[in-house]
């Protein structure tokens, strides 16, 4: 629902020389769009996706752990962490190098602010209410917050577009 925003699960992301992870999910911008990854002749995507999820049961420690510290030390903008057997969410935004974590609004609702419009609540997560959370989604998409993405990310294509730079 928002151009230039590209998805993908179990995908194997090069880091660096030394990390080559496999995230549950993430999120991306399309360079064209400003992101910072891209897709590598040999079909691997290189460099940090905005956004990277992690579903952790039996691997909360190393979730938490070592790939949150090699996440933030790659530039990794937001990690999401989904604790299953706790039926807790992490979502952290990095800030200065360090990752900092989000916390839901009053209403339970947890807000990217990498990605305005993607929010998630958690409550109807853990009960399974895809209607709920859904319908949660459609509002932030409808959001102002989102509208002003939106055009942010058409301001960064046109300007590197070569019709752009005559």
């Amino acid at each position: 629902a928002t151009p230039g925003v590209l998805g993908a699960d179990n995908a194997t992301v090069r880091l660096d020389h030394e990390n080559v992870v496999q995230p549950d999910a993430l999120l991306r911008l399309d360079p064209a769009w400003g992101g910072r990854s891209h897709v590598t002749a040999d079909d691997y995507l290189a460099g940090p996706p905005e956004l990277v999820v992690e579903i952790a049961a039996s691997s909360v420690s190393y979730d938490l752990g070592v790939k949150r510290r090699v996440y933030a030390r790659n530039g990794v903008q937001e990690y999401l962490a989904a604790q299953a057997y706790e039926q807790r969410i992490d979502w952290f935004v990095l800030r200065e190098g360090e990752y900092e974590a989000l916390q839901p609004g009053a209403d339970g609702i947890l807000r990217s602010e990498v990605f305005p419009g993607l929010w998630l609540p958690v409550d109807a997560l853990w009960a399974g209410d895809l209607a709920g959370m859904i319908a949660v989604l459609q509002q932030g998409l409808a959001s102002p917050g989102h509208a002003a993405f939106v055009a942010q990310l058409q301001g960064r294509l046109a300007a590197t577009s070569p019709s752009a730079n005559p």
